[in-house]
């Protein structure tokens, strides 16, 4: 496909205004959870706890196990060796615009890395903490 200089503006504001579209979905999904975790648990999250639970070892165990020490770039499946894509969605824009998403692997991952299921709280911070990424 052969792009003509005046054509290359005009398709770089659709593609602009694409990626914005699904930063909007993931921050209107992320302020809603946000929202609906905050009934169930009225302090306040934080984005540094959010941080320090992404990396805090978990005998032997992290998110950074599979998803690497930084959410920008693409991460690798301890066990499976699957590609993970990054988790920040300002490179991967289809981060945090599912709710099942979102449920399903906050329950398999906290399960998988602490052992049990993430509290509201917790759940609360690293969405917060992720979100800004």
């Amino acid at each position: 496909m052969r792009v003509h200089q005046y054509q290359l503006p005009k398709l770089l504001v659709h593609c602009l205004i694409l990626l914005m579209s699904f930063n909007v979905e993931a921050n209107d999904l992320t302020d809603t959870m946000l929202k609906e975790y905050q009934l169930k648990e009225p302090i306040p999250f934080s984005s540094d706890a959010g941080r320090l639970f992404w990396y805090k070892d978990n005998n032997g165990r992290s998110c950074t196990t599979c998803h690497t020490d930084s959410v920008l770039i693409k991460g690798r499946h301890e066990r499976t060796g699957k590609i993970l894509e990054p988790m920040a969605p300002s490179v991967n824009p289809e981060r945090l615009t599912s709710r099942k998403k979102v449920n399903k692997w906050f329950l398999r991952n906290c399960k998988w890395t602490v052992g049990r299921e993430c509290t509201t709280k917790e759940k609360g911070n690293i969405l917060l903490w992720l979100s800004q990424q």
